[in-house]
């Protein structure tokens, strides 16, 4: 199956350049909000987070009267990236000098971690590394009090839940309503997959935001050109040669002069087969032949059967502490590609996992939270001189229509996609978009190539919608890509109209109750129009400039809000999904919408009066069948029997 995105950028190396305080562009524009009681960092895996955090951090120490910082990450393995650095030799007031002591992400029982986190507290250290664990187990029965003056710093932010018994959750809302400590949270990706919000509104309006993206991070590379994204759909196993094909799944897209991470299926999801050290070994059948293991660094020896060659391989799914600390230290320790080829992996090598190296991501099995996939994305995506091209393949079993399961298959599988389309808007540039007024209003010294005009667009009125649109506007898109009903209607099946008016509006309504109608017209507008452009293709003819757009080539001065309204933002995926899966596969699909298809409401089937008259029209009278194998029509003849029954409803009441 092809890409369902390749995006390509400019190797301006303006991500990777540092200024005169030895920030990089990102760390510069984060530590431009360093003031801030709650800053909120949005970055890409890469873009330098924990390097941003000791300026910022550093400062709010020496210049800022804080007393105490501590920083928390998930898991111990994340706590080296906040180790001792040298920050002065390259510009910086200070060197990042944590006292060993109390960098907690260390082997040993948590009550002792606790009892030195309290110690912390009344030392006249500075600085504390601990995990997501250690920080919520000692705020247990600890005053808030005891951390004025002091910098909360969570890494991963997106571990933190505003749902009632999320604890990390808790405790930071406790922080901030009971005392006077600062906080700046990080986060790769703010989308958690599972709808419930990482803050709420309340809580989330008192953050400083800044937000750096996947595109200025990738397109200021040196080495990086292009990324591709992928799906690859299999039936039986994935190991496994299928009668119909000459090798396996994996076998069939692994290439094994990528460097590659294969993420091997969650031992709970239906691609897995519920033996994790099996599989590895399964895994290792299909790479070659053991030839044998290092015993000092645990790195595993195959011949290949392809070439030949001997393939360096890690496991880390081997959860033995010994093997495990002897594979993990030795990847700590690489220094060149050569030094490992594959590595396997199930919980581990995501977050915070830094292997420069790796060229592709291969996971396989469906994976439910968007944050995850960005994570796994981002293994891929570091900038090194052994590659111009990143990939990430999801390796996804096919709906197969004697499986009982085969609705939990088809909803996978559309979730999968939809996790590309969000990736497709994450990773493109950023437009600026405006109002066009008049033909005077052409020439305009100030804009960029990327700033575009659209005849009858609404601009927000409050500065809750200005900030909506400028930081969250690819986190509102997470949560309308994650929509139950947005997820039925994007192949195509509703008017896209119904789409952009309708559904996307509703959505937007739930996630932001405080906005008045003109503000949720205004980011409605914002989301359908960016998501539309970043999905077309701007192209040059003579002086002019035309973007091609579901079948349209319009002029690019002549792009009216109503015209970007009849697109469906989201088909394109669905489109190349259709060439690339069997008929049957896209009949299962068809009918999983079909039986669970959304309700009709008063809004769709008036909007789609008018369309249903013009279909009559043009079928000499005839009204659209409701059997009809077109979903389109089907749709015009549910809503003739919805508007039917609606007029007979008010008939009655007005008796």
């Amino acid at each position: 199956m092809p890409n369902l995105i390749n995006v390509t950028y400019n190797q301006t190396g303006k991500s990777k350049n540092t200024n005169a305080l030895g920030m990089r562009e990102m760390q510069e524009k984060a530590y431009e909000g360093r003031t801030a009681q709650y800053l909120l960092i949005k970055a890409p895996p890469a873009s330098g987070k924990s390097r941003a955090l000791m300026f910022i951090a550093l400062d709010k120490l020496k210049n800022q009267g804080l007393k105490k910082v501590i920083v928390a990450v998930p898991e111990k393995s994340i706590g080296a990236s906040f180790g001792t650095t040298e920050l002065k030799k390259f510009g910086f007031f200070s060197d990042w000098n944590p006292n060993p002591k109390y960098n907690l992400c260390t082997p040993g029982k948590e009550k002792s971690k606790v009892t030195a986190f309290l110690d912390f507290l009344e030392s006249d250290e500075s600085i504390l590394i601990c995990t997501h664990a250690t920080f919520r187990f000692a705020f247990e029965g600890l005053n808030p009090k005891k951390l004025d003056n002091t910098l909360v710093a969570i890494d991963e932010f997106h571990h933190v839940s505003a749902e009632g018994d999320n604890i990390l959750g808790q405790v930071l809302k406790s922080i901030m309503a009971n005392s006077s400590a600062h906080i700046v949270a990080m986060t790769g990706s703010y989308f958690r997959g599972d709808n419930i919000p990482v803050l709420m509104p309340e809580d989330e309006a008192k953050f400083t935001k800044v937000t750096y993206t996947y595109y200025q991070q990738l397109n200021g590379y040196e080495y990086l050109k292009s990324l591709g994204i992928g799906y690859h759909f299999y039936t039986g196993k994935y190991f496994k040669k299928h009668p119909d094909k000459e090798m396996s799944a994996l076998a069939e897209i692994l290439n094994e002069n990528q460097k590659t991470i294969i993420h091997i299926p969650s031992v709970n999801s239906a691609e897995s087969s519920k033996e994790k050290y099996e599989e590895v070994n399964h895994i290792i059948d299909v790479l070659g032949v053991l030839d044998y293991q290092d015993e000092k660094t645990g790195v595993l020896y195959i011949n290949s059967h392809k070439t030949g060659k001997i393939l360096k391989v890690a496991d880390l799914v081997n959860d033995n502490p010994k093997s495990r600390e002897k594979i993990s230290t030795y990847l700590r320790n690489i220094t060149s590609a050569d030094d490992i080829d594959i590595i396997i992996a199930l919980g581990m090598a995501k977050e915070g996992f830094d292997w420069p190296y790796c060229q592709h991501a291969l996971t396989i099995g469906y994976r439910g939270s968007l944050t995850e996939i960005i994570q796994i994305i981002g293994r891929a995506t570091r900038d090194s001189n052994n590659k111009t091209h990143a990939q990430f393949t999801n390796l996804i079993a096919q709906p197969d229509a004697e499986d009982e399961d085969v609705k939990f298959s088809v909803n996978n599988m559309l979730k999968a996609i939809t996790a590309s389309l969000l990736m497709e808007q994450v990773l493109a540039p950023n437009f600026k978009f405006k109002l066009k007024k008049d033909e005077d209003d052409d020439d305009d010294e100030n804009e960029d190539e990327n700033t575009i005009k659209i005849r009858g667009f609404k601009l927000p009125t409050s500065q809750r919608a200005k900030d909506i649109i400028e930081t969250d506007l690819n986190d509102l898109k997470a949560k309308i890509l994650q929509d139950p009903q947005m997820l039925k209607a994007m192949p195509g099946n509703i008017e896209p109209e119904v789409i952009n008016t309708v559904l996307i509006p509703k959505i937007i309504r739930e996630v932001y109750p405080d906005l008045d109608e003109e503000d949720v017209e205004a980011v409605r507008q914002h989301v359908v129009v960016d998501s539309v452009i970043k999905n077309s293709t701007i192209e040059e003819q003579g002086d002019k400039k035309f973007i091609r757009m579901a079948g349209s080539f319009v002029n690019i001065d002549d792009i009216h809000i109503d015209l970007i309204d009849q697109v469906n933002p989201f088909q394109k995926a669905f489109e190349i999904l259709s060439k690339s899966v069997t008929t049957q596969v896209l009949k299962l699909i068809d009918e999983h919408i079909q039986s669970t298809k959304i309700e009709m409401t008063e809004e769709e089937a008036i909007l789609l009066w008018p369309k249903i008259k013009e279909w009559v029209k043009n079928n000499k009278g005839e009204q659209p069948s409701i059997q009809a194998f077109d979903q389109k029509e089907k749709r015009m003849a549910e809503a003739l029997v919805f508007l039917r029954e609606l007029k007979r409803k008010k008939a009655l009441e007005n008796g």
